[in-house]
């Protein structure tokens, strides 16, 4: 059988993206070729040489799949990538959403133009992957072709994720596993830490990633007398997270905005008890006081209660997360939803092929 080629467009070194590339290689036999925009987005003149760059990306995917002749496309987040593999005209082709709506910042001006690009995406797309419902009911008020929707997570290496969690259920060790920026609202659960710290409950809090927001959320901790609970690790492998993660036996996350998170379900599937915000995308996966908690987004008082309740009810906690890792190892597992991710693709392929020939 002939080995089939993608070209993939996206980040390549998101942990997301890596996910989804080395799947296919493993389960589906494919050689993946990568493309992305090389200018950081990081000042005002990167920005517009970006911009260029991006003005000239279609020139230059062109040119990749006439030299390289990949069997297929895909693509990460449906208002970017996505764009430019539905302008290559190549099919098959798959593109991912990445967020609840892709349409992000919620306020910015260029919603308008986002969701014009985003419809075309969707329009000329194969296939479109909602890694959960919630991008799934977006695609439907867009009036989406759901036929061509495949509702799965990539899921998680539960084999990597193990469930061997070490720490002392007697003490509160929480885990923040999110870039710190500001939608991600680090300084709540700061805040929130300060609190139980005020009334006198130990705990220990490991803040992993790198973002904007470090030197300020390093300054705050100090402030609230906590700095020597809190850990800062910074950017880590993503080998080096299991065993992060067996050590905590909390999970905390307060996005504002939420599409599938890969952290909540391997924080889950390693034990830890997950507290996160009462938005749309956590509620697809987490019931309150059932399997975790769902806190109101930027309520401190809130947050420091509920962990509080979880940390108190000990044999409640217990049994979430024996049911958690049930459910994970059941609906996320990598192994199981790679293989008909891949499945899914080499039929695309084949009937793409059969099309071409049945023209000539």
């Amino acid at each position: 059988m002939k080995k089939r080629k993608i070209l993939f467009l996206g980040e390549s070194y998101r942990a997301d993206a890596i996910t989804w590339t080395n799947g296919l290689k493993e389960f589906g036999d494919f050689e993946i070729i990568s493309w992305e925009l090389k200018t950081p987005n990081n000042s005002f003149l990167n920005r517009i040489l970006r911009t260029l760059e991006l003005v000239f990306a279609p020139i230059t995917i062109r040119k990749i799949i006439r030299q390289q002749k990949p069997d297929m496309i895909i693509a990460e987040r449906t208002t970017s990538y996505g764009f430019l593999a539905a302008l290559s005209g190549m099919q098959p082709s798959a593109i991912a959403q990445q967020g609840k709506t892709d349409l992000w910042p919620e306020d910015s001006i260029t919603i308008p133009l986002k969701k014009i690009i985003q419809n075309y995406a969707f329009k000329k797309a194969t296939l479109i992957h909602a890694w959960g419902n919630i991008m799934a009911e977006h695609m439907r008020n867009c009036n989406v072709d759901m036929q061509k929707v495949m509702v799965l997570p990539k899921g998680i290496d539960v084999d990597l994720f193990e469930n061997k969690n070490t720490s002392d259920s007697d003490k509160i060790a929480a885990i923040i596993t999110r870039s710190l920026l500001p939608e991600y609202r680090h300084a709540i659960i700061l805040k929130a830490f300060g609190i139980l710290y005020q009334k006198g409950i130990d705990f220990s809090l490991t803040i992993i990633g790198d973002g904007k927001q470090l030197s300020y959320l390093k300054a705050l901790s100090k402030s609230l007398q906590i700095e020597n609970k809190v850990v800062f690790t910074g950017r880590i492998p993503n080998t080096e997270l299991p065993k992060l993660l067996q050590q905590s036996n909390f999970y905390i996350s307060m996005p504002v905005t939420e599409g599938v998170s890969a952290s909540l379900f391997e924080a889950m599937a390693c034990g830890c008890y997950p507290i996160v915000s009462d938005i749309a995308g956590n509620q697809s996966w987490i019931r309150h006081r059932e399997n975790g908690q769902l806190i109101t987004v930027d309520d401190i008082e809130m947050l420091a209660n509920e962990i509080l309740w979880a940390f108190e009810k000990k044999a409640i906690r217990n049994q979430t997360i024996t049911n958690n890792r049930k459910f994970i190892e059941n609906h996320v597992n990598y192994k199981t939803n790679m293989k008909i991710i891949a499945d899914k693709y080499h039929i695309l392929i084949d009937k793409t092929l059969k099309k071409t020939i049945n023209h000539k």
